[in-house]
């Protein structure tokens, strides 16, 4: 049964808040020239491959969830992110329109409470720090405890920088002793929380009585069509899978692969390193993967192939980086139609673009919904027809999932570690959590000419006619 906060938690966190506010009052008249600065410090001092690749192990070694050779490859997120703020405006007026009078000007959102997931304990603070030192906000750190020395090196480093700078270190704090009691005293005293992790933190979040950002669970699924190249549909199923094990939500979970091309499609991914699971092996890989109540076991989350084959009681060659099952069922009762968290990915053949579409809308009904899909096509009528279906924020095409829906330097999507999955995901918003969700925004509406159109334009065919 969850305990009461504290009296000492609540304390706690008044007073981290308090100083918070103090912090930001000191840089409450820093121009734009002067938070860009602190930007581009703090992107450097834990963007700098020397610094990140330490903490990124660090992190792994902690949580014993990740890749520890392949997790310092997050840093490009920390690059892309500074390229995004630097590129936008967020103090004074950020846009004018003059046609219709209106000017836009920022200012900060306040005292950010940001909770971070134990699979990023190194990268969400930098990308929630350079956002919000942007926008002269304060934040907050309310780390997962099994990433809680991680988290707090981070941020150490971050306080550093801005202490270097002349800037109030307390711009950035981090919880020392973290509960889900003060988490929750954290949410309901900050100005905003950005939630960025598992479902029930999420549901905290927007329980708070607080304006919150969260994310939704991802079981991203990728159609390759007839026209697909499938020897780069391969290659990136594989960059995507594999990505630090497959920890994040964006990793492709679901293969839904042309009949015409299923079997070079599956030879190619054997030849990127796949391992095809018999039907005895999938039977018991899906007993190590999920418990009798149908909950994801934490031992087979973001780890090897080989791991997870000896987990599951059968042997991966050491030369195989993710595992493979054939499947034809999707439901709740089909696990492996579900989100997976790891290196393993369920690998569908569908017979005509239509049974494609239904496959997609019955996999997103099982988990998912709102987060990411993708297509490998060069079909523009099948890539219109899948966004047109697919209940999710974001479709990549013929890109690497989890490299590609957060942002990358080869697509516009904005750069970000927190991906809003809109109504369909229980989220407030679709979008990439960027700059402009770090800010609030006054329209000063000046007086235009009239734009009123007549009843005749406004009603059409209707205008003039007895009532339907």
């Amino acid at each position: 049964m969850a305990r009461n906060v504290t009296e000492e938690e609540k304390q706690t966190v008044a007073d981290m808040i308090a100083r918070a506010r103090t912090a930001m009052a000191a840089i409450a008249d820093y121009d734009q020239a002067q938070v860009d600065r602190l930007a581009q410090a703090l992107g450097w001092a834990t963007g700098n491959e020397k610094t990140f690749v330490r903490i990124a192990q660090m992190g792994v070694d902690e949580s014993g969830i990740g890749d520890r050779a392949g997790r310092a490859g997050k840093r490009f997120k920390i690059l892309g992110v500074l390229r995004d703020a630097l590129r936008q405006k967020s103090v004074g007026v950020i846009e004018v329109d003059e046609e219709k009078g209106i000017t836009k000007i920022a200012k900060p959102a306040g005292v950010i409470a940001s909770l971070i997931p134990t699979t990023n304990p190194e990268l969400t603070p930098p990308v929630t720090g350079i956002y919000a030192i942007k926008c002269r906000n304060a934040v907050i750190f309310s780390p997962h405890p099994r990433a809680r020395k991680t988290t707090f090196e981070m941020v150490r480093v971050m306080r550093e920088t801005l202490k270097k700078l002349g800037c109030p270190e307390d711009i950035f704090q981090c919880v020392e002793r973290p509960s889900i009691p003060l988490t929750g005293e954290l949410m309901a005293q900050a100005d905003l929380t950005l939630a960025t992790g598992g479902k029930p933190m999420v549901k905290a979040a927007y329980s708070s009585g607080k304006p919150a950002f969260g994310v939704g669970a991802g079981n991203a699924t990728m159609v390759i069509d007839e026209t697909a190249d499938v020897q780069d549909a391969a290659r990136n199923s594989r960059v995507s899978k594999t990505s630090d094990y497959g920890s994040g939500c964006s990793a492709d979970g679901n293969l839904l692969i042309d009949d015409r091309l299923y079997d070079a499609m599956r030879d190619a991914l054997v030849a990127e390193g796949g391992y095809l699971c018999n039907a005895q092996e999938k039977a018991l890989l899906e007993k190590a993967m999920w418990d009798t109540e149908g909950h994801r076991t934490i031992e087979t989350v973001a780890v090897s192939a080989r791991r997870i084959g000896e987990i599951a009681g059968f042997a991966v060659p050491p030369d195989r980086s993710f595992i493979m099952v054939e499947q034809e069922g999707i439901g709740p009762e089909h696990k492996f139609s579900s989100e997976k968290l790891s290196v393993v990915m369920a690998l569908y053949r569908y017979h005509g673009f239509d049974d494609a579409l239904d496959k997609v809308r019955a996999i997103y009904e099982v988990g998912g919904k709102g987060h990411s899909c993708g297509i490998y096509s060069f079909d523009d009528d099948h890539i219109a027809r899948l966004a047109a279906v697919a209940p999710v924020s974001r479709m990549m095409v013929r890109q690497p999932q989890s490299k590609a829906n957060a942002g990358s330097f080869t697509n516009g999507m904005p750069m970000t570690s927190s991906l809003g999955c809109g109504i369909w995901g229980g989220n407030i918003t679709n979008e990439n959590i960027s700059l402009k969700h770090y800010m609030n925004v006054t329209w000063v509406s000046r007086p235009i000419p009239e734009d009123r159109p007549s009843d005749a334009e406004l009603f059409g065919e209707f205008y003039n006619t007895e009532t339907l």
